[in-house]
C-alpha cells in the first residue's frame, strides 16, 4: 500500500517514528493490543526502550525477550487470565530490565497529566504503604482545605503504539469498546502510531465524529493491519485467542523456545501478515464468528 496521508506501511509507521531509548507507551486495555506494531519493533531490532503503561500483558513479555527494552513503567506486568510473564521475571532477575513499580491508578494519574501538560496532578493515593518511599511523589498541601496530598509526577512518552477498529486517511482514529488508559496514554505522547482494522473514507469518520477518540492531527502514522491486535481481541471483528495466552505461558518458561519462536515467527517473516498466515484459518474462522456484532461499525465502513 503506497503513503498517502497519515496512512503508511507499518515497517514506515515503526521506522519514522520509533527510535532506540525512546519511552514507548503501549495502548489497549484487554482488546486492542497493538501487538503487529510490537512485532515490527522487534523486527526493526529497536533497542533499549522504555515500555510504559498501567496494566501490561504479554506483548512487553514478548518485547522483553526480544531483547528491545531497558526499562518498564508499570503498574502490573503478566499474562492476563493465566498467570506469570516469564521473560519479564527472568529480565528482572538476571538485572537486565530496570522495573519502576507504580499502581494502576497511579500510571493512570501519571498519563492524564501528561495528556493534560501540567507537571503533576494531585491526588489522595500514595500516601500509605511502602511505595511512596520507593517512587517519586511529594507530599504537598491542598491549599484550599490544607489536606495533605501527593504531587504525582507526569509522564510524558515519545511515542505510543495503539489498535483501534478504524481511521481515516487524515488519522482520526475511532476507537469502540474497553479503553483502560489508552486514550490517557496516547495523548500524553508525543507521536503516535496506530494500526486499524480498516482504513474508512473520510465521510464515515465525519458522520459520527462523535466516535472520534484521538483527532488526526495527533496521529503520525496510520497503518492498515488486519488482525493487527491478535491474539487479544477486537470489538467488533475478533474475539481473544484465549489458546494463545495459554500457549504462551508454556513456551516463554524456556528462554531457547522463546528466542526460537522470535527468529522464527517475527523476524525471520516479511511482515505480521506472514505471521498471521501461519495460524490455522478455521481457529481464525472461529474467533471472528464469536465476535460481538457492533452495528456502528458496520455502517458505511468500508477498507
Amino acid at each position: 500500500m503506497g503513503s498517502t496521508g497519515k496512512c503508511m506501511t507499518l515497517a514506515e509507521a515503526v521506522g519514522r517514528n520509533i527510535a532506540d531509548g525512546d519511552v514507548v507507551f503501549v495502548g489497549g486495555f484487554g482488546q486492542c493490543i497493538p501487538f503487529a506494531i510490537g512485532h515490527e519493533i522487534i523486527r526493526q531490532r529497536r533497542k533499549d526502550l522504555t515500555l510504559c503503561r498501567s496494566g501490561a500483558d504479554i506483548l512487553f513479555d514478548l518485547l522483553i525477550a526480544a531483547g528491545t527494552t531497558r526499562k518498564v513503567i508499570a503498574g502490573y506486568v503478566g499474562n492476563p487470565g493465566v498467570g506469570l510473564a516469564h521473560a519479564f521475571r527472568r529480565a528482572v532477575e538476571k538485572g537486565t530490565v530496570e522495573v519502576e513499580d507504580w499502581t494502576n491508578f497511579s500510571m493512570v494519574l501519571r498519563l492524564h497529566a501528561g495528556a493534560l501538560g501540567i507537571p503533576f496532578i494531585p491526588s489522595a493515593t500514595l500516601i500509605g504503604g511502602d511505595l511512596p518511599a520507593r517512587i517519586d511523589v511529594k507530599p504537598i498541601e491542598c491549599p484550599f482545605t490544607g489536606e495533605e496530598l501527593r504531587a504525582v509526577p507526569a509522564l510524558r512518552p515519545d511515542v505510543a503504539i495503539i489498535h483501534a477498529q478504524r481511521a481515516d486517511d487524515d488519522g482520526n482514529i475511532q476507537l469502540f469498546g474497553l479503553t483502560g488508559d489508552t486514550l490517557e496514554g496516547a495523548l500524553a505522547s508525543e507521536r503516535i502510531i496506530a494500526t486499524v482494522e480498516k482504513v474508512v473514507p473520510r465521510c464515515v469518520t465525519r458522520a459520527a465524529p462523535e466516535r472520534t477518540a484521538i483527532p488526526g492531527f495527533r496521529v503520525a502514522a496510520i497503518a492498515h493491519t488486519p488482525w493487527g491486535a491478535y491474539p487479544s481481541y477486537v470489538d467488533g471483528y475478533y474475539t481473544r485467542d484465549d489458546r494463545a495466552y495459554m500457549d504462551w505461558d508454556d513456551l516463554s518458561r524456556s528462554e531457547e523456545r522463546l528466542m526460537a519462536y522470535i527468529d522464527h515467527n517475527i523476524r525471520g517473516v516479511r511482515d505480521f501478515s506472514d505471521t498471521m498466515a501461519k495460524i490455522d484459518s478455521g481457529r481464525l474462522n472461529e474467533l471472528c464468528s464469536g465476535r460481538r456484532p457492533l452495528p456502528e461499525i458496520v455502517q458505511g465502513a468500508s477498507s
